[in-house]
């Protein structure tokens, strides 16, 4: 009896846990905002540009759907932030993914080409070309 105890005390302190760490603040922002399903606001609008001046599709598609890269509709549904951040600064060199380190544009604007990437992956950007909301 004791056991079952402890293990149902257990068990519901782990769940507690588990569900406060995927709840995200309720006066979070939005990661994105999309309108029509191609119009986005201007942080995300940034991120869309800095995918288009690292040229980004010479490898993942101008859909990014992939090409010699993977299709980053796919990736962006399992790759974590963290994850994303550290490959796009540190490059995958043994799969052919450069390193944008050295880039301002990418680099100043990740968190925003995170967004772009994440609204693609989401279904929520419809569209590879976007416009900004006016």
């Amino acid at each position: 009896m004791i056991f079952r105890t402890s293990a149902l005390v257990l068990l519901a302190t782990v769940c507690a846990l588990a569900q406060a760490q995927s709840t995200p603040p309720a006066d979070a922002a939005p990661l994105y905002t999309v309108q029509d399903g191609y119009k986005v606001d201007a942080d995300t609008m940034k991120g869309f540009r800095a995918w288009r001046a690292a040229a980004c599709d010479r490898c993942h598609g101008a859909n990014q759907e992939g090409m010699v890269g993977p299709s980053l509709l796919a990736s962006m549904k399992v790759l974590t932030k963290e994850e994303f951040i550290k490959t796009v600064r540190d490059g995958r060199l043994e799969k052919g993914m450069v390193s944008f380190a050295g880039s301002p544009q990418v680099m100043d604007n990740i968190d925003r080409l995170y967004a772009y990437l994440k609204g693609r992956s989401d279904g929520a950007i419809t569209r590879a070309k976007v416009e900004e909301i006016k």
